[in-house]
């Protein structure tokens, strides 16, 4: 069966029938789960099998922001609490081997957790390089400072999740990481210098064009188009994205109902195809705003579909994997890199 190019969220921990009605009819590619559709195990992978069951879809895609840290939707009590990115980057100045181990393990085992629930992508790795005065949104979830440790750790934790059967999802390409403002309330201008640029944020990614899927920065850079985020702008994904660091896979945005985007829900979810975005994200479970992203978005074919296929294909089998000495093993990284940082 056929599909629209839109991965949505939904509203709870359980279908609606006006939500059963919208996913029937508006056939979306894939879903994506937050707090708000999370309550117990047995509930999540239900909902999950539900969402698959009335898409018609048995390998529909179930995507979810489980990074660690502050970024982690699936928690206490049923869940174990994960490091952010930052713990990753003190370990590998102290022992690059270390650093990378821990960042392999952390996404392994979260990849465990959500490969029990049914879910089968991962909004991670982060390929974001941070600067001084840049708002905290990113801060401790990015992998350092420095373009080729942040792609290495990125690499660690895609192999991590690899391993676990679960696809990653780079992010936020071409970079969050001077974004001076909070892209869920207000669009940040990146005034750096292209030379700059080229050597930090977008060498970052670079290393990690062979990723199946990656999510946009809702970010203007002034140095390539001062006008629109690279979300909107087609000289940003032709040139950079597509160009500069080479990404070939499926390219989704980032939520279309952020702040940071201009225009009406519908103009916004335009302007993502029209600058040459595969998919169109929407998060918030607004059935209103749902139905608009839907009305804008197109049947999933030609290139886009070639890459959507890709990336599914991609996903391989878990492998055997012994969870309690895992989780022992990142315990006792995670101690020290905190003594490291004391």
């Amino acid at each position: 069966m056929s599909t629209r190019a839109f991965i949505t969220g939904v509203s709870g921990t359980e279908l609606t029938a006006v939500e059963r009605e919208f996913i029937r009819a508006e056939r979306p590619w894939g879903f994506i789960l937050f707090k708000r559709n999370v309550d117990t195990p047995a509930q999540v992978a239900a909902l999950v099998a539900e969402l698959r069951a009335v898409a018609g879809a048995a390998d529909a895609p179930v995507l979810i922001d489980q990074e660690g840290g502050r970024v982690q939707r699936l928690g206490p009590p049923h869940w174990p609490v994960y490091p952010p990115g930052a713990i990753f980057s003190t370990l590998y100045d102290t022992d690059s081997v270390l650093g990378l181990t821990a960042a392999r393990l952390s996404a392994r085992l979260i990849a465990s957790d959500l490969a029990d629930l049914g879910i089968t992508v991962d909004c991670l790795p982060l390929a974001d390089v941070p600067v001084p005065g840049a708002d905290a949104v990113i801060g401790n979830r990015a992998y350092g400072t420095e373009p080729g440790k942040v792609a290495a750790i990125a690499r660690a934790v895609t192999e991590g999740l690899e391993q676990g059967g679960v696809l990653p999802v780079l992010k936020h390409i071409p970079g969050h990481g001077r974004a001076t403002a909070d892209t869920h309330f207000k669009l940040p201008t990146v005034d750096a210098p292209r030379d700059e640029l080229d050597r930090t944020d977008f060498a970052a990614f670079q290393p990690l064009a062979d990723l199946p899927m990656a999510m946009t920065a809702h970010v203007v850079f002034s140095a390539v188009d001062p006008a629109h985020p690279a979300t909107t702008s087609a000289t940003m994904i032709t040139q950079v994205i597509r160009g500069v660091i080479g990404f070939q896979g499926l390219l989704m945005s980032d939520d279309v109902s952020m702040n940071a985007l201009s225009g009406n829900i519908a103009e916004r979810t335009r302007a993502i195809f029209a600058a040459g975005c595969d998919m169109a994200l929407h998060c918030n479970g607004n059935i209103e705003e749902m139905r608009e992203v839907a009305g804008q978005t197109p049947e999933l074919s030609g290139a886009a579909l070639a890459r959507a296929k890709a990336a599914l294909a991609s996903r391989k089998a878990p492998q055997p994997f012994d969870r309690a000495a895992a989780r022992a093993e990142l315990d006792a990284l995670i101690a020290r890199a905190n003594t490291a940082s004391a």
